[in-house]
């Protein structure tokens, strides 16, 4: 190739001299040489630089990079695994506390319905004295009562028999009343 440049490069300056008007400088052939040498030169400098300085430290770069990032993700998981574990840990004292609770609420309302049945117990005593002593009562003032209907029904008989013109003794009026109430 590069032959056929040089012989491209002599065949152009041949029938550009006839002309007079030169080649592009870089083209001329008696430049080859010295632009190879320097590209030679550039090229191992360039390449020297890259392999000794710049990509050793591009990649100690990238793996302080890496190696960083790992250490974040541990760091992360661990701080994940922390949380995980601090929920877990609420979830059974909330738990704990909901079962005490709801034990504090069971004796509370055991207590509450042994006061009250208690209470009710004893209002029901008081009251099953005060209906005995009514009953009692309504006893005692029936009986007094049944004393005076006898009496009564023995003066309104004699009320009644004495409206129609007859008269009987108070005796024979209470024997009747009293065999008729029987």
């Amino acid at each position: 190739m590069l032959i056929a440049l040089l012989a491209e490069t002599a065949a152009h300056g041949a029938e550009h001299g006839a002309a007079g008007k030169p080649p592009f400088p870089p083209f001329e052939t008696w430049h080859m040489p010295s632009q190879l040498f320097w590209l030679a030169v550039l090229f191992s400098i360039l390449y020297l630089t890259m392999s000794r300085v710049i990509l050793p430290k591009l990649s100690d770069t990238l793996e302080k990079r890496s190696d960083r990032i790992a250490s974040d993700l541990d760091q992360a998981a661990r701080l994940n695994d922390q949380a995980t574990e601090a929920q877990q840990a609420l979830e059974l004292r909330i738990a704990q506390a909901k079962s005490k609770a709801r034990e504090t609420s069971g004796k509370a309302r055991g207590k509450m319905d042994a006061e009250m049945a208690a209470e009710t117990a004893r209002v029901d005593a008081e009251l099953e004295k005060k209906l005995a002593a009514a009953d009692t009562r309504i006893s005692s003032l029936r009986a007094d009562a049944m004393k005076n209907v006898e009496q009564i029904a023995v003066d309104a008989a004699d009320v009644i028999l004495g409206r129609f013109g007859v008269s009987v003794s108070k005796a024979e009026l209470k024997k009747a009343v009293t065999t008729a109430m029987e």
